[in-house]
């Protein structure tokens, strides 16, 4: 299957073959469960059908706006692309590519609707992804009031940011989580991040961000390392790490933090699933999230 899916009633197939062929998608017939089975793995549908058959059907399996699929209905019409679900994240843009098939895209999201720009837009199209996902409505919510700025920080740098601040990072599927003894070298970091990214199996360019305690940020051997890669380190503060529940005890408690390394993978991952519980590789610990 590939990840855009197109969904439609028996009578509305000849009309779901052309918007695949046009989308280079999957045609699927409806029927009960459909949605159950090709959301888990699906990207992008469309549905081609009223938009109350496609709500009570998606309505039990959402979780994430992160995660979930982009959903668009094509009315039965043929008249209009109409974004369901994940407008944000992908469903404006599909829908749009439909009027390359004549359709009339209708978009409901706030700042695409009053011709503006979203911050999810903005990282799509830069390659990026958002590390402090939280913080994307009040920054959208300021692109409408027209006071949200956009900074580009060229590195080395450090960048002092409120929860109402995106930072977007170079694209990836991992966060790595990293605990380190008071003056550790740039080579023992090195090694025990070559260590830990080869025992999971991860490329060093899968890796969206490093991240660590704010405690950490006078270790330059830490900051000397993640440079080196070059990669991105963020400096978490004490309540986004202990809103954290990390998998492993931690003596971290002594420093009035729930850990180091989990719950600094946990706090920037987009899953927040660990796939490496936190390990020690000499002076280093660390912990990998997805």
């Amino acid at each position: 299957m590939t990840d855009t899916v197109v969904i439609a009633l028996p009578r509305f197939l000849p009309d779901a073959r052309r918007i695949a062929e046009f989308l280079d998608a999957d045609v699927m017939e409806y029927r009960t469960g459909i949605f159950a089975d090709v959301f888990p793995d699906a990207r992008r549908i469309v549905a081609l059908m009223s938009m109350g058959i496609v709500v009570r059907g998606i309505a039990p399996l959402l979780k994430d706006k992160w995660t979930d699929p982009a959903v668009v209905v094509v009315t039965p019409d043929f008249l209009y692309a109409v974004p369901v679900l994940g407008g944000h994240h992908g469903a404006n843009e599909l829908a749009k590519e439909l009027a390359g098939l004549g359709l009339v895209p209708v978009i409901s999201t706030a700042t695409e609707a009053t011709g503006r720009d979203s911050v999810e837009g903005i990282a799509t199209r830069s390659g990026c992804d958002i590390v402090n996902r939280d913080s994307t409505r009040a920054v959208n919510a300021g692109i409408l009031d027209g006071t949200t700025k956009v900074y580009a920080v060229p590195g080395p740098g450090i960048v002092l940011a409120g929860p109402d601040v995106s930072i977007l990072v170079r694209r990836g599927e991992y966060a790595v989580g990293i605990g380190c003894r008071k003056g550790i070298t740039q080579e023992e970091v090195t090694r025990a991040i070559e260590e830990a990214l080869a025992e999971a199996g991860i490329a060093g360019d899968e890796v969206m961000i490093y991240a660590t305690t704010a405690k950490k940020c006078g270790e330059a051997g830490l900051c000397d390392a993640i440079a080196a890669i070059p990669a991105n380190l963020i400096f978490l503060d004490d309540d986004t790490i202990n809103a954290q529940v990390p998998q492993t005890p931690s003596r971290a408690k002594k420093i009035g933090l729930v850990g180091v390394a989990e719950p600094c993978a946990l706090a920037v991952s987009k899953h927040r699933e660990l796939i490496m519980k936190k390990k020690v590789f000499s002076k280093v610990t660390i912990a990998i999230a997805r």
